[in-house]
């Protein structure tokens, strides 16, 4: 079975890295500061969060699924992973652990519910959705958990690169990108993660089991977010209950942006990680400017109204 990764549109793999690069070229011209190597590192710093919950929701869109849970479920696992270490004193690996624990068993429920009792992904993720954000309140006291050891941490310290400090967080995310393209790109898991959301009907048919394809998406996805509440931690150097509330949307942006296509079977990841930049270089940029957080909000959601109606287009191109 070919991958249909191959097959995209032109314009579906090279749109992303234009726009990104007209974005900079643009934002180049209205700030000096906008091209120094500090500034790019504080960029990868800024979007490393939403990038890598972007890899499980770009898993999620590519079986023609959505998972709007992603968010939320980070932030539980944040949560759990600091007051495990804060009121039990447990070390950081074993807090971490727990944490990604319960992140996967979201992508676990969330995984069942749409394979066993064929409920559609929208619903069922903005029922867990719902879920994690009361479960994180109520566990945390809706108060900030300062008192983690430093191990939890380590991924928020730089390094220098020349005169440019670059956080540990970012290095890991380009590792997951590089990992999981070749993983959909190289292996049969991977293929398969593509025709099941090409035409699941026509995948069963070939003798691949599509609910054990759909069950490890979802729950590769929560491994996915408990990594993003491990960075989220890292970077905040706390645990945060209100942490997650935009995630789920900036991570979708990332991934529509990046080219994969939200009815399934298209896609490369390595775009979604251009979608998240470009997400980065625009609030950014504007901030540069010294422009309205309101504006950067509507700037992104005009991008991601375009990079639909671009998908929609390259669709029917293709037909």
């Amino acid at each position: 079975m070919s991958s249909t990764a191959s097959k995209l549109p032109p314009l579906a793999t090279l749109g992303p890295f234009i726009a990104l690069i007209l974005a900079c070229a643009f934002f180049a011209t209205q700030s000096e500061r906008f091209l120094s190597a500090q500034n790019f590192a504080l960029i990868l710093q800024q979007v490393m969060v939403v990038a890598v919950i972007a890899i499980g929701q770009t898993l999620v869109i590519l079986t023609a699924g959505i998972d709007l849970s992603c968010g939320m479920v980070m932030a539980l696992g944040g949560i759990v992973m600091t007051k495990m270490a804060a009121d039990y004193g447990l070390s950081a690996p074993v807090a971490i652990a727990c944490g990604m624990a319960v992140t996967m068993l979201f992508g676990l429920i969330n995984g069942l519910l749409v394979t066993k009792i064929k409920l559609p992904p929208f619903i069922v993720t903005l029922g867990t959705l719902n879920i994690a954000f009361a479960a994180t309140q109520l566990y945390s006291g809706a108060q900030t958990i300062t008192d983690i050891p430093a191990g939890m941490t380590a991924l928020g310290n730089t390094f220098q690169l020349g005169q440019t400090a670059i956080v540990w967080g970012a290095v890991l995310m380009l590792v997951l990108y590089l990992v999981t393209w070749f993983a959909l790109r190289e292996t049969a898991p991977g293929r398969h993660v593509y025709a099941v959301g090409n035409s699941p009907e026509a995948t069963r048919l070939t003798g691949i089991a599509t609910d054990k394809v759909l069950l490890g998406v979802y729950v590769l996805a929560g491994l996915f977010y408990g990594i993003a509440s491990v960075l989220s931690v890292a970077r905040t150097g706390a645990g945060d209950p209100n942490a997650g509330q935009t995630e789920n949307l900036d991570a979708i942006s990332a991934v529509v942006l990046g080219g994969t296509s939200l009815f399934g079977g298209r896609g490369v990841i390595l775009g979604t990680l251009v979608g998240a930049l470009i997400v980065g270089v625009f609030r950014n940029g504007l901030t540069l400017m010294g422009v309205s957080s309101v504006y950067q909000i509507l700037v992104t959601g005009i991008l991601v109204i375009l990079a639909v109606a671009t998908d929609q287009l390259s669709r029917k191109g293709v037909r």
